[in-house]
């Protein structure tokens, strides 16, 4: 049996000294109508949520040639598949005949993919190689026909896309950034493996989800920790980057030992915020991705995926299991407080969001959200 041992910082960036600043924000304001206006929703779909990397699956399911997952969530339904070179491509799960589902579940070991409908086969990329009755066709029509791509890469064991196809997005290393690829990447999350995988449908917009992930102050009164971990939880530190963010928590009797060493991924708890839509809750020995997938301006699907590294140590094993089981209870009072946000979104009343400094990444999130879709609008009305 091999002891594990936790990842550590090594020569990465350092995140936790006494000259680091806890928060570079302040506290603001942001309006309701941000989470509840469904036109706002179809702004976010069309500027940001198609227009940016997202995680679609894990590598680890399409191991062989013909592996696919069917994704689905803001409106979009496309498919991601193993090629036989290896590589992994993705195009929109949506017939060239008339619009049908060509794909409808996630599989295995697949040659091509046909449209129950009508019979109209597609192969891993999209392209149409089988039409019924061709000769009954425009043959003009079609030449070349294929589903619109989707672009995918693959990083840290996970599959990423771009809705809105190629070159929309900058190249997917570059829209990590190197702070996210060198911190986030220490975890070696492609050595994991997914233990297990719990998802909840909630009646709330999918900011509320991506928000709950992003501040610590809740902790004392939702999840009622200890009130030394809650002074020691003052010491965080949290960093904005171009995009995306993260900050460093110690927690559980950590704090002494992060001052020491300054090694905040074998001591403390990090989350990364990956824009738009997911969160990593990093503890040393085991994380879990927060997702939020939109299903409608106030819908959210909520997937919470439990990554283990993959070792015989049977002590880790059985307290990450531990851990595991007490996080699945933390995580759920999170969904329980979703249902309180819900039955206010009507309110004449809600009317705006206020957040203290220590939860800065939220509206710096927002604003990120709000930016896009200003762009978006101006190249539009400019015909660009």
């Amino acid at each position: 049996m091999t002891i594990f041992i936790p990842p550590t910082r090594g020569d990465g960036p350092l995140r936790f000294a006494p000259e680091i600043p806890n928060t570079p924000g302040k506290s603001e304001v942001i309006p309701a109508d941000w989470y509840t206006d469904p036109y706002r929703f179809e702004l976010e779909r069309k500027y940001v949520l198609n227009n940016n990397w997202q995680i679609l699956c894990r590598s680890e399911e399409l191991v062989n040639a013909g592996d696919h997952v069917v994704w689905e969530g803001q409106g979009e339904t496309v498919v991601i598949t193993r090629k036989n070179d290896g590589s992994v491509t993705g195009f929109h799960n949506v017939c060239q005949h008339r619009g049908a589902r060509i794909v409808r579940e996630s599989g295995e070991c697949a040659r091509r993919f046909k449209c129950a409908w009508h019979g109209w086969t597609y192969d891993f990329d999209g392209k149409v190689i089988g039409v019924p009755d061709r000769e009954d066709f425009d043959p003009e029509e079609l030449r070349d026909l294929a589903a619109p791509k989707v672009e995918v890469a693959e990083w840290a064991g996970w599959v990423w896309g771009v809705l809105a196809g190629p070159g929309v997005a900058p190249p997917l290393m570059e829209y990590l950034g190197e702070d996210i690829v060198a911190d986030l990447g220490a975890y070696k999350m492609e050595e994991m493996y997914l233990r297990e995988k719990v998802v909840w449908d909630v009646d709330v917009n999918w900011k509320v989800v991506v928000d709950a992930f992003n501040e610590f102050y809740h902790a004392q009164a939702l999840h009622h920790i200890p009130p030394q971990d809650v002074k020691d939880g003052r010491e965080m530190r949290i960093f904005e980057f171009e995009r995306h963010s993260m900050m460093v928590v110690p927690l559980k009797g950590t704090l002494s030992r992060l001052q020491e060493t300054q090694d905040h991924q074998s001591v403390a708890i990090c989350h990364y915020t990956i824009f738009p839509t997911s969160v990593f809750n990093n503890n040393p020995e085991h994380l879990q991705l927060f997702r939020a997938v939109p299903i409608t301006h106030n819908k959210t699907r909520f997937e919470t995926w439990e990554l283990w590294y993959k070792t015989d140590d049977q002590d880790y094993l059985d307290r990450t299991q531990r851990h595991w089981d007490h996080l699945k209870i933390v995580v759920g009072e999170d969904v329980w407080t979703w249902e309180d946000i819900a039955a206010t979104s009507r309110s004449s009343f809600y009317e705006r969001n206020f957040f203290n400094d220590r939860e800065c990444k939220i509206p710096a999130f927002h604003h990120q959200i709000q930016r896009l879709i200003d762009e978006g609008i101006a190249r539009d009305l400019a015909g660009s």
